[in-house]
């Protein structure tokens, strides 16, 4: 460690020391200045680790002249390590890997070390997924702005947002997180075993002029990321925990796609359908129950036909059950529901 930073850690010390006593609990360095990642104008990452309010008080910006280096003291306090630990982004070397250089609570200490056993914990289990996916959500909601947007920096900030969710998301997939900087995310991304494609479309969004082919390539990286979460996922083989679930699209959906044929109502037909096919990918995205393309077929100059392609893949989704040892469940009448069910 430099003789600079040095003193800058001293200076966090002693003013704490003064101002807030209760407040600093420790200090570490991570960064550029502990991966030897440093150049002449690198400036120093801290963890800061306050216990109250007061804490806040320690931290600043400035800009040393001498050097033409700039730096930006900031504190964290336990809630923001416990998130981390959560593991909703991979900007986690922070919490993962710094250096701890000065400890004046040693229970804060205690509990960061369970912190980064909490993600390792996290990141090598299947409740990563859960991540990757809620990361792929927010790509996808910069990628909607991004087309409602005008401004090409406007654009272009959404496309950042893009980028960086989808990134964080390949990392956590893999069970890993991003120890150095940003200008290092390149390099990273590199190391992890996906195909060349996704770093090469970042690379080629970074330098993009045209807004609509910017689009386009932000368009690739979603549908990439969602491939590659849809190819690896493993799915349940049809079971008994399906029950239930015909009768229930059959009850939701099925005589209302048939009234919306008497009333003309292209709206309610519409909608309905969309429903049972809501109801049938969320079941395919967890069981092995196939493809069901309803609203591929969906025609609306022919309400008719949608009561026709309604029952084509409710018999479909039958085989399903019957594969699985269900048996759909009908009575001749009301009576004989009530002596079965009592």
């Amino acid at each position: 460690m430099n003789t600079v930073n040095k003193k800058i850690i001293r200076a966090v010390i002693d003013k704490a020391d003064k101002i807030c006593p209760d407040s600093l609990a420790l200090i570490g360095i991570y960064g550029s200045a502990d991966t030897e990642d440093e150049y002449e104008k690198s400036d120093l990452d801290l963890l800061i680790l306050i216990e109250n309010d007061d804490g806040w008080k320690l931290g600043t910006g400035f800009i040393l002249d001498d050097s033409k280096v700039g730096y930006d003291i900031y504190c964290t306090d336990r809630n923001g390590l416990r998130y981390d630990a959560e593991c909703h982004h991979a900007r986690l070397s922070k919490l993962m890997d710094s250096r701890i250089v000065y400890v004046k609570n040693q229970d804060a200490y205690d509990e960061l070390i369970t912190l980064r056993a909490k993600a390792n914990r996290l990141l090598s289990s299947g409740e990563r997924f859960q991540r990757v996916s809620e990361l792929i959500d927010k790509a996808k909601i910069a990628y909607a702005n991004a087309c409602l947007r005008e401004e090409a920096g406007e654009i272009r900030m959404e496309a950042c947002g893009v980028i960086t969710f989808l990134s964080d998301a390949m990392m956590l997939y893999h069970g890993k997180y991003f120890r150095r900087g940003v200008k290092r995310t390149i390099d990273e991304l590199a190391t992890l075993p996906i195909d060349d494609v996704f770093v090469q479309l970042i690379k080629k969004a970074v330098v993009c002029k045209d807004i609509s082919q910017l689009r386009d390539l932000l368009k690739q990286l979603i549908l990439y990321a969602e491939s590659l979460i849809r190819q690896e996922k493993l799915k349940a083989k049809p079971s008994e925990a399906l029950s239930g679930t015909y009768e229930e699209m059959y009850s939701n959906w099925r005589n209302k796609v048939e009234e919306a044929v008497k009333n003309a109502d292209a709206f309610s037909s519409f909608m309905n359908m969309c429903s049972f096919q809501f109801m049938l990918s969320d079941i395919a995205e967890e069981v092995e129950i196939g493809s069901f393309s309803v609203m591929d077929e969906y025609d609306p100059n022919s309400l008719e036909d949608n009561v026709k392609i309604f029952d084509k893949y409710l018999q479909k989704y039958e085989q399903v059950y019957r594969r699985a040892g269900i048996s759909v469940r009908r009575y001749s009448d009301v009576e004989e529901f009530i002596a079965n069910y009592l």
